[in-house]
């Protein structure tokens, strides 16, 4: 293994009830300020907010709301977010949702206390934010393990830009499989697969033979690919739920990254897919992630192998791809790019947009060029 320096700055709450625990423990000593940020307003009809709402006021706080957070959180809304914290002398910022509102909420966090803009900071200075005003999330709909670090995924509408924005881990974590009993299963088996795609594509990062990461990371995959047929079996499973929203923060909490690069190109694909047009992030992974993995599996053999076996039990490289499609098709998940619900038209022109936007990572298998990208998505057409 490579060296590396690992610290896990998150405290976890997990269980049933914990929301109250974590409330009662880490608001002490916050100041008096809290904005309650959240998406779409499901919250307030599954009464999510109801509960965390009295609890925040329980503990004296006053309640700025933070609502709106769409589905890949724009720059624009994170700024938005930003300018609210300084307007109310806001103290603490409680995210509660799925992986689109920590994401905002850790942008919004670092954002309110820098001079200059996060965006121009580390993308043209090469500078990353140092703090920001301390932060708490709630895990309503898990998969994407957002709560597990300080690494947003943002779109920046006026470039055309899906990526990573640096800004404030959470200093704790509620996960409460309760509350994604309310969350559809497809929204579940979606998140679910950007957990696979996660620790899929680190476990094909560069490592060494008979690391612990890799052998973490393949129970990771199995575990995931088993409580998701649990969940389609009975959708209502808390158990299997349970489950796949630990596996979630596995997969993202830096545990499978020790000592090794990580291969990330297919998020990077469909980062950019997302920057065109407004698919859905688990289900456009589901569609570019078997695609990908059929030009790159003679470049990694070996890894290709024990994957198949241990996560599909398949006996070749090429049988476990094969599983893996079944498997994509078993939990009703998109297939080709025609089946997204995307309100903009995907056709070869959006494509190549993407194709020629798109990052390209250098530590995977073998490193793709623009044309092959291209043609990996005209594939998934």
């Amino acid at each position: 293994m490579d060296k590396f320096t690992f610290s896990y700055p998150t405290k976890v709450y997990f269980g049933e009830g914990s929301a109250a625990q974590a409330l009662g423990a880490e608001l002490s000593g916050t100041g008096e300020t809290v904005m309650l940020a959240y998406g779409g307003g499901s919250i307030k009809k599954n009464g999510i907010y109801d509960e965390i709402r009295a609890l925040l006021e329980k503990a004296g706080k006053k309640v700025v709301d933070f609502s709106g957070i769409m589905s890949n959180p724009t720059y624009k809304k994170a700024q938005e977010g930003a300018a609210l914290v300084r307007e109310q002398h806001v103290d603490f910022i409680l995210a509660v949702g799925g992986g689109s509102v920590i994401d905002c909420c850790k942008v919004i966090s670092a954002q309110a206390v820098l001079e200059e803009d996060i965006w121009d900071m580390e993308y043209k200075k090469g500078k990353f934010p140092a703090g920001g005003i301390r932060m708490g999330a709630v895990v309503t709909a898990s998969g994407t393990g957002a709560e597990m670090n300080a690494g947003a995924v943002i779109t920046y509408e006026e470039k055309k830009w899906k990526g990573p924005v640096f800004g404030t881990a959470a200093s704790f974590a509620v996960l409460d499989p309760a509350y994604t009993m309310s969350v559809p299963q497809m929204q579940v088996l979606s998140g679910a697969f950007d957990t696979l795609s996660h620790a899929m594509e680190t476990y094909l990062g560069t490592s060494d033979k008979d690391n612990v990461s890799d052998d973490v990371a393949l129970a990771v995959m199995k575990n995931t690919v088993t409580n998701m047929r649990r969940l389609l079996k009975d959708s209502g499973d808390c158990q299997a739920r349970s489950n796949l929203m630990w596996d979630s923060a596995m997969a993202e909490n830096g545990i499978l990254k020790c000592g090794r690069l990580t291969d990330f190109q297919a998020h990077q694909i469909e980062h950019q897919l997302g920057a065109y047009t407004d698919c859905n992030h688990g289900q456009g992974l589901a569609v570019i992630q078997p695609v990908y993995y059929r030009h790159i599996v003679k470049d990694a053999p070996e890894k290709f192998t024990r994957f198949a076996k241990v996560v599909f039990d398949a006996d070749s490289a090429e049988a476990g791809l094969d599983a893996l499609e079944a498997f994509i098709r078993e939990c009703h998940l998109p297939t080709k790019m025609r089946e997204l619900k995307s309100t903009v038209e995907i056709t070869p022109e959006v494509l190549r947009q993407v194709a020629d936007t798109c990052n390209i990572i250098k530590c995977n298998p073998r490193e793709l060029d623009r044309e092959e990208i291209y043609q990996i998505l005209l594939e998934c057409l």
